[in-house]
C-alpha cells in the first residue's frame, strides 16, 4: 500500500480533474464563444494548468496527472509495481469526473475536447510518441525520484506541455496523456482513435528513460528513500 496513499489518490484525482476541466474546457469554450481563445490560448491553458497543478500537489504525489507519466516513472525504476494501479485509477477517476461536468455544462458540444487525428493516423501516432518522449525526458531531468518538485519543475514541465500543444495540437491534439484523451472520448461517444492516444504516449515515455540515462548517466535517477533504478 502506498505511504499516505489516500492523500496521493485525492491529489492525483484533483490534479487530473483540473487538467481535463481546464484544458478540454478551453477547447469547448473556444468552439462555443467565437474562437475567443484561439489555438495559442488553448495551448497556453494546457501548459498553465499543468504548471499550477505541479506547484499545488507536486510535494504530495509528484503531480503525475498522467498514466503515461506514472508508467514512465515505473519504466525508469522510480516507483514500484504496486504504486501503478492506485495512481492510474485515481487519474482516470479525476478525468472522467471533469469530462462528466463538461458534458453537463455543454451538452451540445460534439467532442468535449477529445483528441482526434487531423493530420492522418500515422502522423498523429508518430507525433504522440515523439511529444510524449520529449515530455517524459524533461520530467525525468527535473524531478527527484518520481516527485516533480524542484523549484523550476512546474515552469519546465508546464512550458513543455504548452509548446508541444502549440506545435502538435493541429496534427494529433497533442494529448501525451491517455486519461486526458479517454475521458472526453467516452463521454462524447468518439472512441475510434483512442489506440493512438494510449499506445503513443506509452511508447514515448518508455523511450525516455534509456535516452535520459544515455545523456545523464547515473545522474538521470536521483531517487528518494530506498528507491533505486
Amino acid at each position: 500500500m502506498l505511504k499516505n496513499g489516500k492523500n496521493i489518490c485525492i491529489a492525483e484525482a484533483i490534479g487530473t480533474f483540473a487538467l481535463v476541466f481546464a484544458g478540454c474546457g478551453a477547447i469547448i469554450v473556444n468552439d462555443t464563444h467565437g474562437l475567443a481563445l484561439g489555438h495559442t490560448g488553448i495551448g497556453m491553458v494546457f501548459g498553465l494548468v499543468v504548471m499550477a497543478v505541479i506547484y499545488s500537489i507536486g510535494n504530495i504525489s509528484g503531480a503525475h496527472i498522467n498514466p503515461a507519466v506514472t508508467l514512465g516513472f515505473f519504466f525508469a525504476g522510480r516507483i514500484g509495481r504496486k504504486e501503478i494501479l492506485p495512481y492510474i485509477s485515481c487519474q482516470f477517476a479525476g478525468a472522467l469526473l471533469a469530462a462528466t461536468l463538461l458534458r453537463i455544462l455543454f451538452p451540445a458540444h460534439p467532442s468535449l475536447g477529445a483528441t482526434l487525428p487531423a493530420g492522418g493516423v500515422l502522423n498523429a501516432f508518430i507525433f504522440e510518441i515523439v511529444l510524449s518522449f520529449l515530455l517524459m525526458f524533461v520530467i525525468l531531468n527535473v524531478s527527484t525520484g518520481h516527485m516533480e518538485k524542484g523549484i523550476m519543475a512546474g515552469v519546465a514541465v508546464g512550458g513543455t506541455v504548452a509548446f508541444e500543444a502549440l506545435m502538435g495540437g493541429p496534427v494529433s491534439g497533442a494529448s501525451m496523456n491517455p486519461a486526458r484523451s479517454v475521458a472526453p472520448a467516452l463521454l462524447s461517444g468518439s472512441p475510434q482513435a483512442l489506440w493512438i492516444y494510449i499506445a503513443g504516449p506509452l511508447i514515448g515515455t518508455w523511450l525516455a528513460h534509456p535516452t535520459c540515462r544515455l545523456v545523464q548517466g547515473g545522474e538521470c535517477c536521483h531517487v528518494d528513500e530506498e528507491k533505486s533504478c
